[in-house]
């Protein structure tokens, strides 16, 4: 390490060789290190392999490539720019002092449904984590369906296994930027969050992290079958055979524009009967179940004891996509609610004790947005606290709404995780003055739990204490039991041409 306390540069030896960082306020940054060679030409579609040595210093000055691409950065409501190049598995290190002490680590997994997201957003730096002395990771990992796409020539789980040896280059290497190894939380949003939950759920990672912190988690859980089907269709619209082989005769380009027509949500398909087959089949991209790395469901292996020994903070905002069936508000306000929630498989005892337990909510654009958020986050958040037992869980809600959206939307609790409401893209979603107080408890709880295990608050355990991320910040008891209506078998989606008109 460079001994200049007044130098601009500061220099660090890793196992791949030594990096040059930037010395900023009150830590020190390095940007785009890589851990794997680049994804491309014969290592395309490979299990990542580690980065070669390098003679000479590199430059770790600057975000690297992400495999994110062009117009991908769209979809999310937070900033994360796309850049271009081959060098896409790499990572971000912010430290308060390198080599100095042995301080806790965070490592941050970003979301974007699998498919989106990059690691460069400016509101993942880790500059208010290391003010508070805490070790700050960001890393990148292949999206769509070169990350996640069943190929049957390939490794599955190419995205997994990114976040595996990049946790790795962690393990090897972070002692040498201040942190400690033996003091690794593993956190992400989003795809993000369902990230952290797959790794805790898997017995392959266990030695690679020492705690957990979910935000809005999504689990993929794919199932080979559906994979497979998806990974035929995209074969099909591409016009190549569904082999290694023939994904590889094409351009990434070429397979993100097949990944786009046949998803969910392509262009033309109705948003409702999207979410009525996503809701019903759950993601086509994302963690699969290939028998290797994942052979079971995330919730079963954390039922079955998997991950008991570390502490796990979890929780979700109270209206994670409700903003998006906004625009169809006055559309919808005609239609009765239990209409469209049959639609989208809830009737009968459970549709009438989901109802009672949502009583709250009213208009139907408000009720199934509710409902949405409830089957895609909150009934899975609170199916892994209940799954856990009595291993160390506690669970929250991010109640603060939007004065922008009037709702806890999805990514709105992300700058109050990481205290940077000041940062550019934060008035979008957070409106001019988000309170600060509040982003003091959710980065401070953050702060807590990675540095001794423990956010602040009662664990979950057979009391359900929930904390609540409001204006102010209470304390409810079962604060997620207007989903539990939802841990019961669903029913079939069913779709008749009369409902899917209503919303066209």
């Amino acid at each position: 390490m460079t001994d200049a306390a007044n130098s601009e540069y500061i220099e660090v030896d890793t196992t791949a060789g030594r990096i040059r960082g930037v010395r900023r306020d009150r830590s020190v940054a390095f940007l785009g290190i890589p851990f794997a060679e680049p994804p491309v030409g014969d290592l395309r579609f490979a299990a990542p392999v580690r980065h070669r040595s390098w003679n000479g210093v590199r430059d770790a000055l600057e975000y690297g490539a992400t495999p994110q691409r062009g117009e991908l950065a769209e979809v999310t409501l937070i900033p994360e720019p796309s850049v271009p190049g081959d060098s896409t598995l790499n990572l971000n290190v912010f430290t308060p002092a390198p080599g100095d002490g042995a301080r806790p680590v965070l490592v941050y997994i970003h979301g974007g449904g699998y498919v989106s997201g990059s690691p460069a957003s400016p509101w993942y730096d880790g500059a208010a984590f290391n003010r508070d002395d805490v070790v700050t990771v960001s890393l990148s990992y292949r999206l769509g369906f070169d990350g996640f796409g069943w190929i049957p020539d390939a490794p599955s789980n190419r995205g997994v296994r990114d976040w595996l040896l990049g946790l790795e280059w962690v393990q090897e290497n972070i002692a040498a930027f201040g942190g400690d190894p033996h003091r690794v939380t593993i956190a992400g949003q989003s795809a993000g969050g369902g990230a952290v939950l797959t790794l805790l759920g898997m017995p392959a990672a266990q030695r690679l992290f020492h705690a957990v912190w979910c935000i809005s988690g999504a689990l993929g859980d794919v199932t080979a079958q559906r994979a497979e089907d998806f990974a035929r269709r995209l074969a099909a619209e591409a016009g190549v055979p569904p082999t290694r082989a023939g994904f590889t005769s094409i351009t990434e380009d070429a397979v993100l524009a097949a990944q786009k027509k046949v998803s969910a949500f392509a262009s033309g398909t109705n948003p409702l009967d999207a979410a009525a087959g996503m809701l019903d089949d759950g993601l086509a991209l994302g963690p699969m179940i290939d028998g290797d790395l994942l052979s079971r469901r995330t919730v079963e292996s954390i039922r079955a004891g998997v991950g008991a020994d570390k502490p796990l903070v979890l929780g979700t905002t109270d209206d994670e996509f409700s903003m998006a069936l906004t625009p169809a508000r006055n559309k919808l306000r005609f239609i009765p609610p239990n209409i469209l929630l049959g639609r989208l498989g809830l009737r009968g005892a459970r549709r009438a004790a989901y109802r009672k337990a949502n009583r709250d909510i009213h208009g139907t654009a408000a009720v199934l947005g509710r409902y949405v958020t409830d089957r895609m986050f909150r009934a899975p958040t609170l199916d892994v606290a209940e799954g856990r037992g009595a291993a160390p869980t506690w669970l929250y809600r991010f109640a603060w709404r939007s004065p922008v959206h009037g709702f806890a939307i999805h990514c709105l609790d992300v700058p109050f995780f990481f205290d940077c409401l000041g940062l550019p893209g934060v008035t979008t979603i957070a409106g001019s003055a988000p309170p600060a107080e509040l982003a003091n408890e959710v980065h401070g709880a953050a702060v807590g739990f990675t540095r001794d295990g423990t956010p602040g608050w009662p664990e979950y355990g057979a009391g359900g204490a929930t904390r609540v991320f409001d204006d102010p910040v209470t304390i409810e008891k079962h604060g997620f039991a207007a989903v539990a209506a939802l841990l019961t078998p669903r029913d079939p989606v069913v779709t008749t041409p009369a409902s899917r008109s209503l919303v066209e």
